[in-house]
């Protein structure tokens, strides 16, 4: 049974509801969040200029695995489903919970896979688990510490129930990481209202090399202490077959727990990727705010498939305006975004 305390725009279940992927941020988020609403809200969907908006338009194999993966769960009749189809046509019928077993078979981010059926697996009524191969840690997707550190920590606020498990890492090219997940039914609904992190607890950083030069975390974690005030530093281990280097902070507040990341590149300095990361974490700390960019365009569908709430951004990027817009093309529902003081935090109310 699926069920949203919002009402559904008056949508047609027989006609195609068309999107211009090329609007926007012109990314795959828009094809991730239209798989989404399509299957929870019944509506069949024709999307056009898929990726337009990238240097690579089109599906890429983990883009064309979220309409694999949204066809199995919900049985959905698919055309133009095909590497580098920058059309489809999508029309879902009953979601079924389940266990299901993906692969990518390429180092495509597993987690934005996971985005793609978590909405949907959430309002079923008994437990899923999803096993993802691919990427794990990607330059353009949450890494494996964001989602379980920051992202699940906030959908619990929420009252989702789900667990993320690491099994084995994957760093482009290669990938070869694998991602465990088991989805809890979402019978409580909760609204999310924090618009203030409380007292830093602690500010910790943890750094990895998978496969490669230990010396590179070392470097990392040494340049992180003359920059940032940090509690805490520590190697972690990662299990896996490609090669990467992993650089995290965590920021643990009373109300909130934030996760900033750094992949290392090749043929760039460990210090310059940590003094990166640094400014990146004094810029969020300066800035009074709950979520950064990154967890603010997360937050939106699950805020607006639960109970909806505020929170403190500190700044709304045109991914979060796109992600915004998707969402109210196919639910009854407000985002607003709203400019608080000189330094650009934002109110998010949902």
């Amino acid at each position: 049974m699926i069920f949203c305390r919002v009402q559904r725009k008056n949508l047609s279940k027989d006609k195609y509801l068309s999107i211009d992927g090329s609007f926007g941020e012109g990314g795959g988020q828009i094809l991730r969040t239209a798989l989404s609403l399509s299957m929870i809200t019944g509506t069949p969907i024709h999307l056009y200029n898929i990726r337009a908006g990238r240097k690579k338009s089109g599906l890429l194999r983990q883009h064309l695995v979220c309409v694999q993966a949204s066809q199995m769960i919900s049985h959905a009749e698919v055309t133009g489903a095909s590497l580098g189809s920058t059309e489809i046509y999508f029309r879902p019928q009953a979601v079924t919970a389940g266990t299901f077993e993906l692969n990518i078979g390429s180092a495509g981010s597993t987690f934005l896979v996971l985005q793609t059926l978590l909405p949907a697996l959430l309002l079923q009524n008994s437990l899923s688990t999803i096993r993802i191969q691919g990427g794990t840690h990607n330059p353009m997707a949450p890494t494996a510490e964001f989602i379980q550190q920051c992202f699940v920590p906030a959908l619990a606020k929420m009252g989702v129930n789900m667990t993320v498990r690491l099994e084995q890492a994957g760093f482009a090219p290669i990938g070869g990481g694998k991602i465990h997940v088991e989805i809890q039914p979402w019978t409580q609904r909760l609204s999310y209202q924090v618009l203030q992190t409380g007292e830093l607890l602690a500010l910790n950083a943890f750094a990895n090399c998978l496969n490669l030069d230990s010396n590179i975390a070392v470097r990392e974690l040494i340049t992180l202490k003359h920059k940032l005030q940090l509690n805490h530093t520590s190697q972690y281990q990662l299990d896996g077959i490609s090669q990467g280097n992993c650089l995290y902070v965590q920021a643990e507040f009373e109300h909130h727990s934030q996760i900033f990341t750094a992949l290392g590149e090749h043929k760039k300095p460990s210090e310059s990727i940590a003094n990166k990361l640094a400014k990146t974490v004094k810029q969020y700390l300066a800035s009074d705010a709950v979520a950064d960019e990154y967890l603010t365009d997360q937050l939106l569908l699950p805020m607006a498939l639960g109970q909806g709430g505020r929170f403190t951004a500190q700044m709304i990027s045109e991914h979060s305006r796109t992600q915004a817009d998707m969402i109210m093309r196919f639910l009854d529902v407000k985002i607003a975004f709203e400019k608080k003081d000189k330094h650009d935090l934002v109110r998010v109310t949902v």
